[in-house]
């Protein structure tokens, strides 16, 4: 039987709070959405999605061939989409360049065969319609302590070298020939980055599950990206609305029998809709307001 919300906000707070599986939720969530939100504004401004979506995706064999071993399901989480990060890194040059068929084809691959062998490794598994759900949709019954801990562990110095990375990550990405030519070494840290994505993934996975991890990878740092062109300010805000997302997605799921997944990724998509809405009415403003110049007519 689900627990029933109430309007009293700081008696439902809490109810929810008194339970140790939600508090270690509230920990997982916070850490995975601060690295989510981070990684995931340089991964739209790099208009590497579509490998944030495949990174995403393999990760649901790997957990899943991880619980038909008897091994904790983050570990298999993070060992597929660290694996796959390295994998999209080695590509050539040719293949490895942002928005190429090419590399559509490729990626488009490996997520065919990435939900085919996930498919396999739950069928495997007694609890199949548990685990799947689980595994696909996310969970904020299953998290222990040790799963926090281990997230936290990946989390701190992933951010650390998105830190030490991010002069000469955020203008490879801006204009990596002018990089290049400077001595940046572009391939390193492009591929650097594809490791933090895949650390990044591997997290939110074991929250929000594999097939919505796009959400709270992409949606806050859409919108983030609406909002403000400024890269300091632009993080920060996508770290807030992934953060608010996450917590609203566990308190709804929490008084719901619905899983978090579809909570984050529903409040993930209404920010991006607001900020959306919000730009285009500053544009239009802007574009009412703007001055005359002189000797131009009205």
């Amino acid at each position: 039987m689900n627990p029933v919300a109430t309007w009293n906000l700081v008696e439902d707070l809490r109810q929810l709070l008194s339970y140790p599986f939600m508090v270690n939720a509230l920990r997982a969530g916070t850490i995975v959405a601060v690295v989510a939100g981070a990684i995931g504004w340089m991964m739209v401004l790099r208009r590497e999605s579509f490998a944030g979506h495949t990174l995403a995706v393999v990760g649901f064999p790997g957990a899943a061939a991880a619980t038909c071993l008897g091994i904790a399901a983050g570990y298999g989480y993070f060992a597929a989409c660290i694996g796959t990060a390295l994998v999209i890194a080695a590509l050539p040059r040719a293949a490895h360049s942002r928005g190429t068929g090419e590399q559509s084809a490729v990626i488009g691959t490996v997520q065919a065969f990435a939900l085919a062998a996930g498919m396999l490794f739950v069928s495997l598994y007694k609890g199949f319609l548990s685990g799947l759900t689980n595994l696909l949709f996310g969970t904020i019954a299953g998290i222990t302590s040790e799963q926090v801990t281990v997230l936290l562990i990946a989390a701190v110095p992933c951010l650390l070298v998105l830190a030490l990375l991010g002069r000469p990550l955020l203008w490879a990405s801006l204009d990596p020939e002018t990089a290049a030519a400077q001595g940046v070494p572009v391939q390193l840290v492009a591929a650097a980055f594809m490791l933090l994505l895949g650390i990044a993934a591997a997290g939110t996975s074991q929250v929000t599950g594999s097939l919505l991890v796009f959400a709270l990878l992409v949606a806050p740092a859409a919108a983030a990206h609406r909002l403000t062109s400024h890269p300091g300010r632009g993080v920060a805000v996508s770290v807030a609305i992934a953060v608010a997302v996450t917590w609203l997605g566990m308190g709804f799921a929490y008084f719901s029998p619905y899983p978090i997944g579809f909570w984050v990724s529903t409040f993930a998509f209404a920010c991006y809709l607001v900020s959306a809405g919000l730009r285009a009415w500053l544009d239009r403003r802007g574009q009412v307001h703007r001055p005359r110049c002189a000797g131009v007519p009205a």
